[in-house]
């Protein structure tokens, strides 16, 4: 009992499956006709003439993108991110910067021994300098800025003794307030401290509001902490000037990196884009360690602290309460002084990211979607273009990986690339339209109606080779006949294509791939036969009116046979039946083993002697 009871439930069960399937499927074939149908009827009166549209259009885009938006490069931005994050290999910090953080530990520790917490002391940050000034450092960068005079004089004074110790060598944050603040400034660009001219004569000198630290000295040797994010608000490129008029107002990582380099020449391009690092790797020393002469406060017990002879040091707040956080590749909450760390680095050691100029993309998408539409234009097989067009993508891609990972070179184009393969896929989508009513796929043409279209014309077409070419001229020419076949038969004709009579992985296709059975479909004879003479004419007229012939030495032959015939499942249900019809079938079988075949150029031939059955 239980058996059939199973036995009854799976068979309802595969009916039912088998039934829905065949519904979806049905249901599906309709969308797809739906936007498939519409395809093929520009295809139809479009041609080739879509790819070199394509290229038009894209190229146009592009031209105004790059005058305008700026897409791609915002689209490179994002996966520049990414790269970070992905490559293998993340570079090793030169050793030449060093950060003293203000961390949680050392706050906690002084607040522990009844010193106070956060904000600190002027005589406090005082004797931080003088640690480092111990230290043997050759500059230090000190993000916090000291605008107001505190209530203690005597760190105050302390404070400003130190910057006048090493004028220049300390160096103290400053801030660029908002343009709208400019008109009633006391300085003018030219007066701020470390301002440089960015032409040669110049001329405009507006005012400027910055705020500058309270001290003579200490405001004499200071420079901007200002930072600017991109648009999607995550910080890539660090600016290493601010312009106003003809002057440049330096930052605090470019004001460093030259006093690192004295006499020698730094980069004054106007950002500067680190290497970024996940995790953080530049050399750290909290600063309680080094307030407390080096004794292990803050970091694990047995464990040295960096050397800071002959370092750069940015000294500068990194506890989570403080909000100095920043949005950047390699940290969404990155503190503000180990972006000003990371911007000296780069400049300090060179290590700097660096990238092609802008429009380089754009011409390389440009050159790109012009090569692939050129060889959609040709015909050229769709197999081969995706392979040339996988391999050179996984080329670009790898060198963009590898660039930024080894050399510190960006080579940004994945988003021209991305670019690209749009086009391509664009382009694929027409070229199998084009192919599918080429083959009289039924989602592109109208289905074949036996009841009117009972007579067919075939041509079963080869390609004999030219004993007297060598291996290579004979490929060539092979490859030749095989594109302007495609072209022809893609443009639009009467025909339909016949393919799978060989499978294409079979070690026999290479032997029978010029293997072509075109078919006519009419009401009556001589329509069809008519139909056939006019597209093999025009394909004559393909293979040999080019400026690198294919002239019709006999390498291009053809069978024909015309008949009318009957379709699957009818006249031959009944093998007595009077003047019984072969089916369809029978008559591909007989023009593919036909061993009467001509010149092309000698089509009416065989015309004439059309069989009829």
């Amino acid at each position: 009992m239980w058996g059939r009871l199973q036995a009854f439930v799976l068979s309802w069960l595969d009916a039912a499956l088998a039934t829905a399937g065949e519904a979806f499927v049905r249901g599906w074939t309709w969308v797809e006709r739906a936007y498939r149908r519409p395809l093929s009827w520009l295809a139809s009166r479009l041609k080739f003439a879509f790819y070199p549209l394509l290229a038009l259009a894209a190229i146009g885009w592009l031209a105004w993108d790059w005058q305008h938006a700026r897409s791609l490069d915002a689209a490179e931005n994002a996966i520049f991110d990414r790269v970070v994050h992905w490559r293998p290999v993340e570079p090793q910090p030169s050793g030449r910067v060093v950060i003293v953080e203000i961390d949680e530990c050392s706050i906690e520790h002084f607040r522990a021994r009844g010193e106070g917490g956060w904000p600190w002391d002027r005589q406090r940050h005082a004797d931080l300098l003088e640690q480092l000034d111990r230290g043997g450092v050759r500059a230090v960068g000190y993000d916090v800025l000291f605008t107001d005079r505190s209530p203690d004089p005597r760190g105050d004074l302390a404070l400003e003794a130190m910057a006048a110790g090493a004028p220049g060598r300390f160096l103290f944050a400053s801030s660029r307030l908002h343009p709208e603040f400019d008109a009633e400034a006391p300085l003018a660009a030219s007066q701020v401290p470390g301002a440089f001219a960015r032409v040669d004569d110049p001329r405009s000198d507006p005012r400027v509001a910055v705020l500058l630290p309270f001290g003579a000295v200490m405001a004499a040797s200071s420079a901007l902490v200002n930072v600017t994010r991109n648009d999607d608000g995550v910080l890539r490129d660090i600016p290493l000037y601010e312009a106003a008029g003809d002057w440049a107002l330096p930052s605090l990582s470019l004001r460093l990196a030259q006093a690192s380099r004295p006499g020698s020449s730094v980069t004054s391009t106007p950002t500067v884009r680190p290497n970024w690092r996940r995790g953080g790797h530049l050399p750290r020393i909290s600063a309680a360690d080094l307030l407390s002469d080096g004794r292990a406060i803050c970091r694990a017990r047995g464990t040295a602290m960096p050397d800071l002879r002959d370092r750069v040091v940015l000294v500068g707040y990194t506890a989570a309460g403080l909000n100095d956080a920043k949005p950047t590749p390699a940290s969404p909450v990155m503190p503000g002084v180990e972006v000003l760390a990371e911007a000296t680095e780069a400049l300090v050691a060179g290590s700097a990211i660096r990238t092609p100029p802008g429009w380089l993309k754009y011409v390389l998408a440009g050159w790109l979607v012009t090569l692939t539409t050129f060889a959609f234009f040709r015909g050229e097989p769709a197999t081969d273009i995706d392979s040339i067009f996988i391999a050179t993508n996984l080329a670009l891609l790898a060198a963009a990986f590898v660039g930024l990972t080894f050399f510190g070179y960006f080579f940004d184009i994945f988003a021209a690339v991305a670019f690209v393969s749009l086009v391509f896929g664009s382009c694929r989508l027409y070229a199998g339209v084009q192919r599918g009513r080429a083959v009289g796929n039924a989602d592109y043409l109208d289905e074949y109606d036996p009841a009117t279209d009972r007579w067919l014309a075939f041509a079963r077409l080869r390609f004999v080779p030219d004993a007297s070419l060598d291996r290579q001229a004979l490929a060539r020419r092979r490859r030749e006949y095989r594109r302007r076949v495609r072209r022809f038969l893609y443009a639009g004709s009467d025909a339909v294509m016949l393919e799978g009579v060989v499978e294409r992985k079979s070690w026999l296709h290479d032997a029978l791939g010029d293997l072509l059975v075109l078919v006519w479909h009419a009401p009556d004879r001589e329509t069809a036969r008519a139909a056939a003479m006019r597209d093999l004419s025009r394909l004559e007229r393909q293979l040999a009116n080019y400026d690198r012939r294919l002239p019709d030495d006999g390498s291009v032959r053809v069978a024909f046979l015309c008949a009318e015939v009957s379709a699957p499942g009818r006249d031959e249900q009944d093998d007595t039946k009077a003047g019984r019809r072969p089916c369809l079938h029978e008559f591909v079988g007989r023009v593919l083993v036909a061993t009467t075949d001509v010149p092309l150029v000698q089509r009416e031939a065989l015309a004439t002697q059309s069989v009829t059955s």
